[in-house]
């Protein structure tokens, strides 16, 4: 197992579909070493694949346990995920806190995640140094195994733990050099010269300079301008096509 980035540690996980879940949460944000302890259904367990959507590599390498304890014994610094302290007096950090705690953490960090029915047991929570914990509807606090592991992973995301990049656009092109758009400029007078388009006479002109003003505001790239330019010769040499 690697790296600095902490541990995703899933406690009695019920169904392979939400721990397939949890491990495409993961890869979203750059992680990828899940644990998990004393899975309900066993391991590896075939309905955690499709709900994965690609993320094989996480439930590949998944470690699995017979006790947290265990799932744990290498880690320096240990956080529960839970909506209620259980009567401890542990240090309780939102997820922004703990993400950026881990990150300046010398040592191996690890997060705890319960079950989907009933959320980690005390006896989980008590081999944690921290608890985490979000600011949760208190009449409705059911978060899935999913969504919780979201939530941490996007968040140490956003501390520059993951060497995930942002999605980059394409690099927009250079505009077009000149003699391109007197190109395009030329082919479409040409074009209209023989439509008839520039009428009457002495209108023309006028005409023609609003027309190069057009094409020049835009800031044309090489390849826009190639398009049109098919566009007007579309226009010039109209091929019917053929009926499916």
């Amino acid at each position: 197992m690697s790296s600095d980035l902490p541990a995703l540690v899933l406690v009695k996980p019920q169904l392979g579909e939400n721990i397939g879940k949890a491990a495409r949460a993961m890869l979203n944000f750059g992680l990828t070493e899940m644990r998990i302890v004393d899975p309900r259904d066993g391991w590896p367990n075939p309905a955690a694949g499709p709900t994965a959507a690609g993320a094989d590599i996480v439930l590949e390498k998944a470690a699995v346990y017979a006790s947290t304890a265990e799932a744990v014994a290498d880690c320096a610094h240990v956080y529960a995920t839970t909506v209620r302290k259980r009567g401890m007096t542990k240090p309780v950090l939102d997820p922004v806190e703990a993400a950026a705690e881990m990150q300046l953490a010398t040592g191996k960090s690890a997060i705890l995640f319960g079950p989907e029915r009933s959320g980690l047991e005390v006896a989980d929570v008590e081999l944690a140094r921290k608890i985490i914990t979000v600011p949760i509807n208190p009449e409705f606090g059911s978060l899935n195994l999913a969504q919780a592991v979201i939530l941490m992973a996007y968040e140490l995301s956003r501390t520059g733990q993951m060497t995930v990049q942002p999605t980059r656009e394409k690099e927009p092109s250079s505009p077009a050099p000149q003699s391109e758009l007197d190109q395009l400029y030329d082919h479409l007078e040409g074009a209209l010269e023989q439509t008839g388009y520039f009428y009457p006479p002495d209108r023309a002109p006028a005409t023609k300079i609003t027309l190069r003003n057009m094409l020049t505001k835009p800031g044309w790239t090489s390849e826009e301008i190639r398009t049109l330019r098919g566009v007007i010769s579309a226009l010039e040499n109209p091929h019917p096509r053929k009926k499916p």
